[in-house]
């Protein structure tokens, strides 16, 4: 049989969802296609409870383990700062983009928008995030609790403190970091298995979306739409071309390995579903997996730009359409704001929705303006999924060349030697 890639499988049922999902909305009742949607998200709802089975596993393995093969405790801080600085940076970047590009367009004015029923909102409310409420949040009370919520946040910070308390020990340590070595060998040979499933998925996603909504919510919304999606798009170009003027004209090559895991993000409405198979692209890419496992998992937690690009942006198009003015001022304190605020929305349902109404309610904006979002929303978290993919490849790739990695032809710096033994397995494409 000829051996097709995961990629065209993934793109060939992007297609056929399209297309089945046109067909049904066009020549279906609304019940029917209504019911259609439902019956056919269970394919979606299996794949995303297998990512969601393997993601606890997965990080505490390869978290835990490329902490303890650092060696001391100065790599660990080195490594750490460069990446909490340059996922800083990338917050700031992310949300003055979409202020700046909301204030230009300003999608939201002439919308003149009167809250009335705020009963649809009630699954989005939530208590407003302070920096007691995200420290409080970010350690765990129990692990395995952490591990049954899927709490990335959470269990990124207990496998820093084992990792570290792995690292101290010295040789006691090594029948453990075996036994999890081993275990990151069994997971990505799991998740192997797991994305076969991706094509169907992205299928059942697609066509039952648009089976239901139709390409109207689409075209209705679509200067809103739009507008973000060329924020998204200004943020790939920025981000990317930074990554290149750091790394080198090989970023290039990363940026075409990850379309892969960005493109079922973006089906799948999931960062989390990208997880494993942007960590074998980063290994194949030569990123080192104790770099690749250390700043992954953080990532998912403090460096989702494309989420933070949506909040400030809708959080001002809400204003707007409100008409309420926002000074200078009051959209840098909101910057600020969205900095602490962002950073609780990992494993939170409709976490940017959640982010958006605590954002509203600081500055006074009717938090009724949800309801302007709620019937694009679904669209739009397809692309802030698949940027927060991208951000995080090229945040692990910056910080191993930061460590004096190489990547191969068109990488900055000399390629240094390879130590034997130290390769994983890589989580292979679906033969068909």
């Amino acid at each position: 049989m000829k051996k097709i890639s995961l990629t065209k499988m993934i793109i060939l049922g992007l297609i056929l969802g399209m297309i089945t999902g046109v067909v049904i909305n066009n020549m279906a009742s609304a019940d029917t296609a209504k019911s259609y949607a439902g019956d056919i998200s269970i394919f979606t709802t299996i794949f995303l409870r297998m990512v969601k089975m393997i993601i606890a596993p997965l990080v505490i393995s390869t978290l835990v383990v490329g902490i303890a093969k650092m060696g001391d405790a100065k790599t660990l801080g080195r490594i750490f700062s460069k990446t909490f600085f340059l996922f800083i940076c990338a917050s700031l970047l992310s949300i003055a983009l979409g202020l700046v590009i909301v204030n230009i367009f300003q999608p939201g004015a002439g919308i003149n928008f009167v809250p009335h029923d705020v009963g649809a909102l009630s699954a989005v409310k939530s208590e407003p995030f302070t920096l007691k409420v995200f420290i409080s949040h970010a350690v765990p009370t129990s692990i395995v609790d952490a591990m049954a919520r899927n709490e990335i946040l959470q269990i990124v910070v207990f496998s820093i403190f084992l990792g570290c308390s792995l690292a101290a020990i010295g040789e006691k340590a090594e029948p453990i970091v075996k036994v999890l070595d081993s275990l990151v060998h069994v997971m990505l040979k799991l998740t192997g298995y797991v994305m076969l499933f991706a094509p169907l998925t992205v299928f059942a996603a697609i066509s039952g979306l648009i089976a239901e909504r139709g390409l109207g919510v689409m075209v209705s919304a679509g200067i809103f739409m739009g507008e973000f999606y060329l924020t998204l798009g200004m943020l790939w170009a920025i981000l990317i071309g930074l990554s290149t003027m750091l790394v080198g004209p090989c970023i290039g090559r990363l940026t075409k390995m990850i379309l892969e895991p960005a493109l079922l993000a973006f089906t799948t409405s999931s960062s989390e579903a990208a997880f494993p198979g942007t960590l074998n692209k980063l290994e194949t890419f030569g990123v080192s997996s104790k770099i690749a496992s250390f700043v992954l998992p953080i990532g998912y937690s403090f460096n989702l730009v494309g989420s933070m690009a949506y909040c400030s942006f809708a959080t001002v198009f809400i204003a707007q359409a409100c008409n309420i003015e926002l000074s200078m001022g009051e959209q840098i304190t909101m910057l600020l704001i969205l900095m602490l605020t962002s950073k609780g929305m990992a494993g939170v349902p409709r976490a940017s929705m959640v982010v958006i109404a605590a954002t509203l309610n600081q500055f006074n904006i009717p938090e009724a303006g949800l309801i302007l979002l709620m019937g694009v929303d679904p669209f739009l978290d397809m692309g802030r999924s698949a940027t927060n993919v991208m951000s995080n490849a090229m945040g692990a790739a910056i910080v191993g060349r930061w460590e004096g990695e190489h990547f191969g032809e068109g990488c900055r710096g000399a390629a240094p030697t390879k130590t034997p033994g130290t390769e994983r397995p890589a989580v292979t494409e679906a033969t068909v």
